[in-house]
């Protein structure tokens, strides 16, 4: 199901230990994938949670998980792509961290997996607006998406 969506961009990231513990660089103004600086901040999900979907009509997310795991999945909706109606699903977080690119138009979802809350950064393009928020949701269970959150075994 990992097919490539228009416009996503993913980074693998890079630990860099030592004895007094290790860095992660995240995102920098000279990666080629930077667009601008809208704000940053830290969320969580919890273990079998799903918080989704939902789309931006202006902002990129640029998402990447610190603490625990999480499933990102990816639904391109947009009627002008190449890639309308594909999905793609990621597992990211401390056994693989990326940081994943989502353009505006992609809906998106996450679901902690594991036995502890996944905790992610985003560094957004745009600054949350709260009189006009762009923050559109679709119901993840509704079946308007067609991807089934529950977890597969085998």
């Amino acid at each position: 199901m990992q097919q490539g969506i228009q416009g996503v961009k993913i980074k693998e990231l890079r630990v860099i230990p030592d004895e007094r513990g290790w860095l992660m660089e995240i995102l920098r103004s000279d990666d080629e994938l930077f667009e601008r600086f809208g704000q940053v901040y830290l969320s969580a999900v919890y273990p079998g949670v799903v918080k989704g979907w939902h789309y931006h009509k202006v902002q990129r997310d640029n998402l990447c998980v610190v603490k625990g795991m999480a499933k990102l999945v990816l639904y391109d909706s947009r009627d002008d792509s190449p890639t309308q109606g594909q999905l793609m699903e990621l597992f990211i977080g401390e056994q693989n961290p990326l940081l994943v690119s989502i353009p505006a138009g992609v809906l998106h979802g996450m679901k902690g997996i594991g036995t502890e809350p996944a905790f992610f950064i985003n560094v957004p393009t745009e600054p949350y607006n709260y009189s006009e928020p762009d923050e559109f949701r679709v119901d993840p269970h509704s079946g308007e998406v067609p991807y089934d959150w529950s977890r597969k075994d085998g």
